[in-house]
């Protein structure tokens, strides 16, 4: 480290000043210890300020070294990302040509099995146009003779008319032998039923005579009852007749109290001529009340001659004639 300008200064007064005195020595020691100090002071702050700048230097290096870790951790999530996108995008490629592979094979199969279906058809095309071959080869002497019929009918221009011609006829008579057969059958089925017929008359006859001698009986059997039913329905009129009659008399006579009461009480009869229970009801309390007053009346004393006495002339609440109707129903 470099001496301060002062300390030199005073370094060089020192030594033109010569010897110092005995008194300056101590301060002068002193003094020197001081410019040690400083001086060691110097170079440890000269020291401390190279290492801040070798800090700050490293720091702005570790700054540095930061933000290219980060930009390098920015560029490797970027490739991340775009890596991830690629094994996406690869995985959906592969899916695609997974299902299209898969649609392929499916198609192929079904390619393979129309061709199958097809070359089966194409055999049995051939194996039918073998047959026609065949069978045209059979059918050229018929073709042959049916020119030569066409020559000797006129009537007929072309062969398939007179195919036709003959195919119907066919058809004709095969419908009759149809008709004819089914009549046979019918025919055949009629003796048949005619025959059991004739077997079962014997049995059938007995079953009737059976039957008709049955319904016989019960005709007989329905006609006692109906007599007797007609018996029993004329004794029931006979008897509603006499229980008509009978309550004709005892409506007449319920009629004929209820007018009795009306005409005692000297009242109007206010009861329908067909309201009998009505009737006889008012009869009733007529017969409580002539009773009631009858038991409160004194009892009468027998004479000599074993008859009762007689009562009252009039009694209070009797007309002459309730009177006359209680001695005669008063019991001798």
């Amino acid at each position: 480290m470099a001496i301060s300008r002062n300390e030199t200064s005073l370094l060089a007064l020192q030594e033109d000043s010569g010897p110092p005195p005995e008194q300056n020595v101590t301060h002068l020691g002193r003094l020197l210890g001081l410019l040690e100090k400083r001086r060691e002071l110097a170079e440890a702050d000269q020291s401390l300020r190279a290492q801040k700048e070798e800090f700050r230097a490293a720091t702005a290096a570790l700054t540095q070294r930061w933000a290219q870790l980060g930009q390098k951790e920015q560029d490797l999530k970027g490739s991340f990302v775009r890596f991830d996108k690629f094994l996406q995008d690869s995985e959906a490629r592969r899916g695609r040509a997974r299902q299209r592979a898969a649609e392929e094979r499916i198609r192929a199969g079904r390619l393979e099995a129309e061709a199958q279906r097809l070359r089966a058809q194409l055999e049995a095309l051939r194996r039918e146009r073998a047959r026609l071959r065949r069978r045209l080869r059979r059918l050229e002497p018929c073709a042959r003779l049916l020119e030569g019929a066409l020559e000797l009918l006129p009537e007929f221009q072309e062969v398939p008319v007179l195919v036709a011609r003959f195919a119907g006829l066919a058809d004709a008579r095969a419908a009759l032998q149809r008709a004819e057969a089914e009549r046979r059958a019918e025919l055949e089925e009629a003796r048949a039923a005619l025959q059991r017929l004739r077997e079962e008359e014997p049995e059938l006859r007995l079953r009737l005579s059976q039957r008709r001698a049955e319904l016989e009986a019960r005709l007989e059997a329905a006609r006692g009852r109906r007599q007797q039913w007609e018996a029993e329905w004329t004794q029931i009129q006979n008897t509603a007749a006499e229980k008509t009659l009978l309550l004709g008399r005892a409506r007449m006579a319920a009629l004929g109290l209820y007018q009795a009461v009306c005409l005692h009480r000297g009242q109007p009869p206010a009861l329908d001529l067909e309201d009998t229970e009505g009737q006889l009801e008012q009869v009733k309390l007529f017969i409580l009340d002539f009773s009631a007053m009858l038991a409160s009346l004194p009892q009468a004393q027998p004479t000599a001659t074993g008859k009762w006495a007689a009562v009252p002339a009039h009694p209070v609440g009797f007309t002459e004639g309730t009177q006359q109707t209680l001695h005669k129903r008063r019991p001798r």
